[in-house]
């Protein structure tokens, strides 16, 4: 029998100095049953870091032909693709076709940088794509914040990024591995 999705209920609170966008989203956010604390943790922190009022979540991890988190025009083109892990270089390809902006969100520590390896050559002619990399540490610290009623507060600053529950703190430094030209 198959496993059922465990939704989360998350009220994301961004404070983006950057991009000086300041909202809450109140998201609600289907856990894939082999998915972990750590990747759910992900991408809400990817969605904290592009947050919009057109951003959405999608199936995810159930379709693979979709990002995890989108941004369509109101007019149905898709202007953003999110995705999350070490996607092949076929999907990274087609991401850039579908979309006018591609970010991959990779994580993982060592196999993240294999990934990367092997696959940045293939990547310099896409000029939508950016690639940013977050330390195995900051996604384990922010798997530890996973509960399936969430208040997190997000506030980005010259890049570093600070993700609160209640009392507890974790810093995240995304580090770029490649810039959208």
């Amino acid at each position: 029998m198959a496993q059922k999705a465990t939704i989360y209920k998350v009220e994301l609170s961004v404070c983006d100095m950057d991009r000086h966008y300041y909202e809450t989203h109140k998201l609600t956010v289907a856990k894939h049953p082999s998915e972990t604390d750590e990747r759910l943790m992900v991408r809400v922190l990817a969605f904290a870091l592009n947050a919009h009022e057109n951003l959405e979540m999608t199936k995810g991890l159930s379709t693979d032909d979709e990002p995890d988190i989108w941004q369509k025009s109101l007019s149905g083109e898709l202007e953003l693709w999110v995705a999350l892990g070490l996607p092949s270089e076929k999907v990274v390809r087609q991401s850039c076709g579908k979309s006018n902006k591609v970010i991959v969100y990779s994580y993982g520590g060592r196999t993240a940088e294999m990934w990367w390896d092997k696959i940045k050559t293939k990547t310099t002619r896409f000029d939508t794509l950016r690639v940013m990399n977050f330390s195995e540490k900051d996604t384990c610290d922010l798997g530890e914040l996973a509960c399936r009623s969430m208040k997190l507060q997000v506030n980005i600053q010259d890049g570093e990024v600070m993700v609160s529950v209640d009392e507890t703190i974790v810093y995240v430094t995304p580090i770029e591995w490649k810039s959208a030209g």
